[in-house]
């Protein structure tokens, strides 16, 4: 198949490389908004240069990439798949919740497939811990701890534009916390504090959150998360049942250190950051798509199933939406206050019924 891959920045590049390695892929058309930027990415996997997006949507390619900056995903999104071409999107979709009611609309009604890009979902170690929810390993769920902690906090520019810690940093745990558990946040309690730049506070963001989460089973779900773990990249989640406790990233690498004398050793140093801890879970991720792509192509119905859909982003995005008026008020917040829409959550690589 030929496809088109809009956006040739560090991820985009990523994907560039994932794409070029599937025998699947006997093209890869790039474009970018800094042409040279875009030729070099396409001459490293031995693509080719499209001339503008425009361009690219009249060549028809038979799928499309899109990994741009923030505010033209949703119109990119729904431009492509109205043509019938399907979409892996970067996340976030979209910038607020008006913009994300009305493209989730869209894409339900054209029917295009479109995936979008939370990566852990193809991550090995949270893919075992959906299969040890699933099959009962952990008896009843009923305690959950995500973290996600970053080295080193983005740039003023960036941070300003990116719709707060909750919305950029911990919108991965919200979907993650949906899709393993495959239950509903219904009320959310989160809090703050600015312990580092200036800026950060300036945006009316936070650099270190804590959030509280009820699920519609009454499960308990505890969140960190951090723009200074000088330690390292930090992304863990426990999983508490009445059989059994589980943690995902607790490896070899993960910026933790006991200080218990008998503990085992840490021998690697810690993960520098999201690509290198989630490499093999991007090229899975771009595997999966093109898996979608292919079974749409065909009219089968298997493979159209798993992937992170346009609701499920929107739902993530009103768990960040309830969590930021949360911090904000100082309150707990129900979904209901935001707007739950409930999307079906359905695992990776799985039908529905």
């Amino acid at each position: 198949m030929r496809v088109g891959l809009i956006g040739a920045g560090r991820i985009g590049a990523v994907h560039a490389q994932s794409l070029a390695g599937d025998p699947r892929v006997r093209r890869v058309d790039v474009v970018d908004a800094d042409p040279d930027r875009g030729r070099r990415v396409a001459e490293a996997v031995g693509g080719h240069v499209a001339d503008s997006v425009d361009a690219l949507l009249d060549d028809a390619p038979d799928a499309v990439v899109v990994a741009t900056p923030t505010h033209t995903h949703a119109d990119l999104v729904v431009r492509f798949a109205a043509r019938g071409i399907p979409v892996l999107c970067e996340k976030p979709v979209f910038a607020d919740l008006a913009t994300a009611r009305r493209v989730a609309a869209q894409v339900r009604e054209i029917g295009t497939p479109v995936q979008v890009a939370f990566q852990r979902r193809f991550d090995p170690g949270y893919l075992r811990g959906y299969e040890a929810v699933r099959s009962g390993a952990v008896g009843q769920l009923r305690r959950m701890h995500l973290v996600t902690a970053d080295p080193e906090p983005p740039p003023a520019a960036y941070v300003a534009v990116s719709g707060g810690i909750h919305r950029d940093c911990q919108i991965h745990d919200f979907d993650v916390l949906r899709w393993i558990s495959g239950r509903e946040v219904v009320e959310v309690y989160a809090t703050g504090a600015n312990r580092g730049a200036g800026y950060i506070g300036a945006a009316g963001d936070a650099d270190e959150a804590v959030a509280v989460l009820t699920l519609d089973d009454g499960t308990l779900a505890t969140m960190q998360a951090s723009r200074y773990n000088g330690a390292g990249y930090d992304v863990r989640m426990e999983l508490a049942g009445s059989s059994a406790t589980l943690a995902v990233g607790l490896d070899t690498r993960v910026p933790l250190r006991s200080v218990e004398p008998d503990a085992p050793p840490f021998a690697a140093a810690a993960w520098s950051g999201f690509l290198d801890r989630f490499a093999a879970a991007y090229r899975a991720e771009v595997a999966a798509f093109l898996g979608l792509v292919a079974a749409s192509t065909a009219g089968s119905s298997t493979g159209l199933f798993g992937h992170c859909t346009v609701d499920d982003a929107l739902q993530a995005l009103l768990i960040a939406e309830a969590a930021a008026t949360s911090r904000r008020e100082r309150r707990p917040v129900l979904l209901a206050e935001v707007g739950n829409e409930i999307a079906p959550v359905v695992p990776v690589g799985t039908a529905a019924a």
